[in-house]
């Protein structure tokens, strides 16, 4: 079953500039301390990642994953499902960019579902976990000096 988490935070910089940086995925490992690799395997007319191989490091393991990208909310969200995984059954989420003020509210929702045995409890405070990290150091990179 999957364990579902969703937050929000404000980030201070333009709905623009978080949507720019949430969609440059081959730049996470730069700013996102737990993704080692990432490879866009295929792309849209737009140029942005459709298809897109990961290698996290994550409950203390390497975890390799595919997620197939859906823009049709952009740029005010874009949405993921898991395609492959060694180690996942469900790693599906939604990025949502407000205007707020001078800023920008992003909603992240995530549901997964590890394959690794691991007790209720952990595996809930792990994708709540996984949500609050990526929202603060998705917020840090686009507050970090704009191009």
């Amino acid at each position: 079953m999957a364990d579902e988490a969703h937050e929000h935070i404000t980030v201070g910089a333009t709905p623009e500039r978080v949507y720019a940086v949430a969609v440059d995925f081959e730049r996470y490992p730069d700013w996102a301390r737990d993704v080692k690799h990432v490879a866009v395997l295929e792309r849209d007319a737009d140029g942005r990642g459709t298809r897109v191989e990961y290698r996290v490091a994550g409950l203390g393991q390497s975890i390799h994953y595919v997620l197939a990208y859906d823009y049709a909310e952009a740029p005010g969200a874009f949405s993921w499902r898991l395609e492959e995984a060694d180690k996942l059954r469900r790693l599906d989420g939604r990025y949502g960019f407000e205007a707020e003020g001078a800023g920008t509210r992003v909603a992240y929702d995530l549901a997964i579902d590890v394959a690794i045995p691991l007790p209720g409890l952990i595996k809930r405070q792990a994708a709540r976990m996984i949500v609050n990290t990526a929202l603060k150091e998705l917020k840090k990179e686009s507050e970090r000096a704009q191009p």
